[in-house]
């Protein structure tokens, strides 16, 4: 019986066929993304075959279905397209032959000459496979056939996830792996490599007479992971191996060796285990070092020891880290480092707990909509190079932040028109340490002190709310009134060291340093503000403008407590006054200090745009202080107001200019300027380019002296970046900080790379020097990375310093 170019449904024959020849050849492609246990194609229950044909023969005699000539057959979204597909009913086999192809569901490709396959999937022979994973994988064999259902074996096989060249398909890829036998065992989720050839660029680079990996579909297979290598100047040469333990599916555990040619083995766990909700992380780490005096703190040998390297034989630490989503709105998590000394885990590049100041915290955090709450308690670590008794050392003045609270709500509902807000912070701190500046870096023989944090406790607790409306007058004016009031209660247990320090601190004559040391306070401050904006559009052909005269009036009472011991300035030692910070209505950075006193701030905005694409912003401004006393003349124990351009009636100018160009370059100048001679105070220079085949980015910085603070001499330091690529895939790559005041290099790098679709190489070389001693440290990393088959070279870390 014949038909031609006929179309139907079939569901005994039809459907038996294709899910026999889909499940032969999807599985015995190793970069496959499909579970090698599901034998079956994916197709939805109750799916119907569309079988398409010149002509469709069915011939009872010999028990067979033949489709002949531009064979095209579409099953639950697989599909086949063949020359001739015969399909036997006695020995219940498949045969298609003629160009095959296959497009499964995943979009993976199969291409053949010649598929046999019996229909219960365990038994087959494929003649010139190609498959073409939906990962961009390839995969080709002059044969392949299946046994057993379970091993799948290659004969002159080639893999490979470089894509091929379409100027030159015939060229051979980056790196491929040539074997005479692949071996896919399908239960065991093993893919092993019998007489096989590693190529990179066309040229054999290794003969490996057998290997095995784990199969390419296994997220989580046991063994060994890639193994890295590194070099740094105190620890010398060294290779990390790993082996990793999948215990599993919800836990593992990763086991790490290092060998250092100056420090002998470090040893490294790190237990990780999920949860419906989140997860968590367990990591320790030991070694006993060989050589300790390789590590010299930055000031050489301390006056009370004499020791000139690192005191500590045996050095180790344990970290955890954990997330756990308790509903939608709130998250409970922790961060946590214990290490035998302060510099343990940045010295020996333990990842995720290698920053040059590591904050351990434990956390409970809620959002709802505009609405925010969190608590969090903490401790911070800073992991320097310096030995425990030495006096410049910051790593044992740290504070515990025994809770710190942030509370955030904005109603939904307009509030007599406008926007009320209300915002509480609290914090609790414990420092076991004071945290005193006794001589200014550059300067030994000075005796200036300056107080960062009291030894004792100290806590405060602040609520505030603030309302404000905008209206719009008939000729544009934006007329935006403003209410706000907070409220503070605090206290400060300090020791006696503490109160010592303070009293011989002669840049601060006027502190309040009374007896009684058990100090609690109430203050407030209450403030009406009014802000004028008049936006004005000037337009062109070919451009827009936007200018923008802006003023606020802030009308207040005076700063409470200034200067005493009641309100210890923890957060808010970070002041910069700039073009950011003029129209903020309470300049401090943080809420252990706020701005009284009666304050206007006057300035004018641009902002520009073209048509080719430029667009350009401008801002300049003042400060006026109108009455009451000036926050910022008040001396605390940082002095925070010193030479911040705000200390005086009338304040430093600020301004800022920038641009930005549609070709990738941009840049920006910003400063502040003395109000009488307009000299510079604070410079900040930047410009970049991002394009093919340069990109740079350029960085200049100016900070006037400022005795108070430590610095009595100016500070200027330019960063340099660049990157060019040398050929399509080629890039070489720079960056550099150099101290003009010093005359110091202070850090700088170079490295180069190569990336196309399936492989990628990188090498660095970094510099740092210490500003005091000009100690120079040297780091070298390398990492070279092939697409599905891993990464050998050093870790992220060794690339931090340029990239």
């Amino acid at each position: 019986m014949r038909s031609h170019r006929q179309a139907g449904l079939a569901r005994l024959y039809g459907a038996s066929a294709l899910a026999c020849l889909l499940a032969c050849v999807i599985p015995t492609v190793p970069a496959s993304a499909q579970d090698v246990s599901d034998m079956a194609p994916d197709v939805p229950a109750g799916s119907q075959m569309l079988l398409a044909a010149d002509t469709l023969v069915y011939d009872n005699d010999k028990q067979t279905v033949t489709a002949v000539g531009g064979v095209q057959i579409d099953y639950g979204g697989n599909r086949l397209v063949a020359q001739r597909v015969e399909y036997n009913r006695n020995t219940q086999r498949l045969v298609a032959s003629g160009n095959v192809e296959v497009i499964n569901s995943d979009g993976t490709k199969i291409y053949s000459q010649h598929v046999d396959i019996t229909d219960d999937f365990a038994d087959g022979f494929v003649n010139a496979l190609r498959v073409e994973t939906v990962d961009k994988a390839y995969f080709a064999a002059e044969s392949a056939e299946r046994m057993g259902g379970v091993l799948t074996t290659f004969h002159n096989g080639v893999y490979t996830a470089c894509e091929p060249c379409a100027d030159k398909p015939d060229k051979a890829p980056t790196w491929r792996i040539k074997a005479r036998k692949i071996i896919w065992n399908g239960e065991k989720k093993t893919v092993r490599f019998e007489n096989a050839n590693f190529e990179f660029f066309g040229f054999p680079l290794a003969y490996l007479p057998a290997f095995e990996i784990a199969d390419p579909t296994v997220k989580r297979k046991s063994g060994f992971l890639n193994p890295s290598v590194a070099y740094k100047s105190d620890l010398g040469a060294g290779i990390k191996v790993p082996y990793y333990f999948a215990l599993s599916p919800t836990y593992d555990l990763t086991v790490t060796g290092s060998g250092y040619t100056k420090q002998g083995f470090l040893g490294e766990a790190e237990w990780r285990q999920r949860f419906n909700n989140g997860q968590y992380s367990l990591k320790i780490a030991g070694i006993q070092q060989q050589d300790p005096d390789e590590f010299v703190d930055s000031y050489g040998p301390t006056v009370d020891s004499g020791a000139a390297g690192d005191p500590n034989k045996f050095r180790g630490m344990m970290g955890t880290k954990g997330q756990f989503a308790i509903n939608p709105r709130w998250d409970f998590g922790w961060n946590v480092l214990l290490q035998t000394d302060k510099n343990f885990s940045r010295t020996y590049a333990i990842e995720d707990f290698n920053d040059s100041v590591h904050r351990s915290e434990i956390y409970l955090t809620g959002l709802n909509g505009r609405n925010y709450f969190d608590v969090r308690a903490m401790r911070f670590e800073v992991q320097e190079k310096t030995l425990p008794d030495d006096p410049t050392a910051r790593a044992g003045k740290q504070p515990w932040v025994l809770p710190s609270l942030d509370y955030a709500y904005i109603p939904d509902m307009a509030v007599a028109g406008g926007q009320l807000s209300f915002n509480v912070n609290a914090q609790a701190i414990s420092r076991d340490r004071l945290d005193v500046v006794y001589t200014i870096p550059d300067d030994p023989t000075s005796d200036v002190q300056r107080v960062r944090g009291i030894e004792g406790q100290s806590g405060r607790l602040t609520a505030e709310a603030e309302w404000k409306r905008t209206f719009t007058t008939d000729g544009g004016l934006l007329l935006t009134p403003l209410l706000a009031l907070r409220g503070d209660a605090g206290y400060v247990n300090a020791s006696s060291p503490s109160l010592t320090a303070i009293n011989e601190m002669a840049m601060n004559p006027d502190i309040n340093t009374s007896a009684d040391m058990r100090t609690s306070l109430a203050r407030y401050m209450a403030t009406a503000g009014l802000e004028m904006r008049w936006p004005v559009l000037f337009s062109s052909t070919n451009s827009s403008h936007v200018f923008e005269p802006m003023a606020q009036v802030f009308v207040r009472p005076n700063e409470q407590y200034v200067g005493g011991l009641a309100v210890p300035n923890e957060d808010a030692q970070s002041f910069v006054f700039d073009a950011t910070t003029l129209f903020e209505r309470d300049k401090f950075s943080g809420y252990d200090r706020m701005e009284g006193g009666s304050r206007a701030n006057v300035g004018v905005r641009y902002s520009g745009a073209y048509d080719n694409g430029w667009s350009t912003n401008a801002l300049f401004g003042q400060s006026y202080q109108l009455g009451g006393h000036n926050s910022f003349d008040s001396p605390d124990l940082v002095n925070v107001g010193a030479y911040s351009g705000l200390e005086t009636e009338t304040s430093d100018y600020v301004g800022l200019v920038g641009f930005n160009s549609p070709s990738g370059l941009s840049g920006s100048v910003s400063g502040r300027f003395d109000e009488q001679s307009f000299e510079v105070r604070r410079a900040e220079v930047k410009a970049a380019y991002s394009g093919l085949p340069i990109s740079f980015s350029a960085k200049y910085a100016f900070i006037q002296a400022q005795p108070l603070y430590g610095f009595t001499t100016d500070r200027h330091e330019v960063t340099l970046g660049a990157s060019t690529q040398l050929a399509e895939n080629w890039r070489v790559f720079g960056t550099g900080t150099y101290d003009l005041e010093q005359s110091l290099l202070v850090k700088d790098g170079i490295g180069f790379a190569y990336s196309d679709s399936c492989f990628t190489y990188l090498m660095t070389f970094s510099e740092t020097r210490d500003l005091n001693t000009r100690e120079v440290s040297q780091n070298v990393g390398f990492n070279l990375s092939f697409r599905t088959l891993g990464d050998f070279g050093s870790s992220q870390s060794s690339f931090g310093a340029i990239q």
